[in-house]
């Protein structure tokens, strides 16, 4: 049985904060200062519990990367995380358009004569 058995994506919150730390190597409470920053926001469960999704914990491992090897400050990594976010948001508006145009075209080009 797999994950896609339970409809499970990469964005499913499932791991609570003590998974979520050991998976990411990080102590849990540096998983709450990371929440309270907004460099990564878990979901919830219904009593405000935190849940990580994988790409949480992927996320949760860049920081660190970023922190550890490459010396940079937390408010500098939440700013390149929000550039990065930015830049794949801009991309995908970027790929609708062009469908957008490729559609246009050739509407343009089957009901105008040669």
């Amino acid at each position: 049985m797999d994950a896609n058995y339970f409809n499970l994506s990469d964005d499913t919150p499932v791991y609570v904060i003590s998974v979520a730390a050991q998976l990411s190597g990080l102590h849990p409470q540096t998983l709450r200062q990371y929440d309270r920053m907004g460099l990564v926001s878990p979901g919830r469960t219904a009593g405000r519990g935190r849940l990580y999704s994988t790409r949480d914990i992927v996320l949760l491992r860049e920081v660190q990367r970023l922190s550890q090897e490459e010396g940079i400050n937390l408010a500098g990594i939440k700013r390149i995380l929000q550039l990065e976010s930015e830049n794949l948001r801009l991309h995908d508006e970027v790929m609708r358009l062009r469908a957008e145009m490729a559609t246009i075209r050739a509407l343009i080009r089957y009901e105008l004569p040669p």
